[in-house]
């Protein structure tokens, strides 16, 4: 078996600095395009694949739902400043938010480390998780640059409330039971 690039499972990572971790493990899955897996097994069997790039994806895996929040290929993903970005990553934050979205969910871009770092990161601030614990778990990802996430962190905390995002409705969503649907 194969796993896509800078595969994780968010809920075990946060297990390195919290306990209990916020988010359950077999929960939100994260990393790069889905073109080296076989099954959904392989993922930890998400019910939901989120892509966040503009091509659509090279696998299906039977019985998942697939959705996609694209960020165009000019944006920067980092600059949370910019509205562009922002409209892109409280889409992508409000599809997990959405009580319809079926859990666990795997997110991903080509690499797992960019778009879907920002996202993930975006999550966990916008539950609490502690801004040191966000960039380390970002920092797992091969590539990773602390100064890249701490841009984007300090982006998303200078304006929250501009992404449009119902807090509670997405801490309800990302640190539900495992199962939930």
């Amino acid at each position: 078996m194969s796993l896509p690039a800078n595969f994780r499972d968010v809920g075990e990572a946060l297990e390195l600095w919290l306990d209990p971790s916020p988010v359950p493990p077999g929960r939100l899955l994260r990393g790069g395009r889905l073109d080296v897996l076989t099954s959904a097994s392989d993922l930890g069997r998400p019910a939901t694949i989120l892509n966040l790039r503009r091509g659509a994806d090279e696998r299906t895996l039977q019985d998942v739902r697939y959705l996609q929040v694209a960020a165009a290929n000019d944006l920067e993903n980092y600059d949370t400043t910019s509205r562009k970005v922002r409209n892109w990553l409280g889409s992508a934050l409000s599809v997990l938010a959405d009580p319809n979205t079926a859990w666990p969910v795997y997110l991903h871009c080509t690499s797992g480390r960019d778009r879907t770092g920002v996202v993930v990161a975006g999550a966990l601030l916008l539950i609490g998780v502690p801004k040191a614990v966000v960039i380390e778990e970002y920092l797992l990802s091969e590539g990773a640059e602390r100064s890249r996430i701490q841009q984007a962190i300090d982006g998303i905390l200078s304006e929250t409330g501009t992404l449009g995002v119902n807090a509670d409705r997405l801490r309800l969503a990302l640190c539900g039971t495992r199962g939930d649907s």
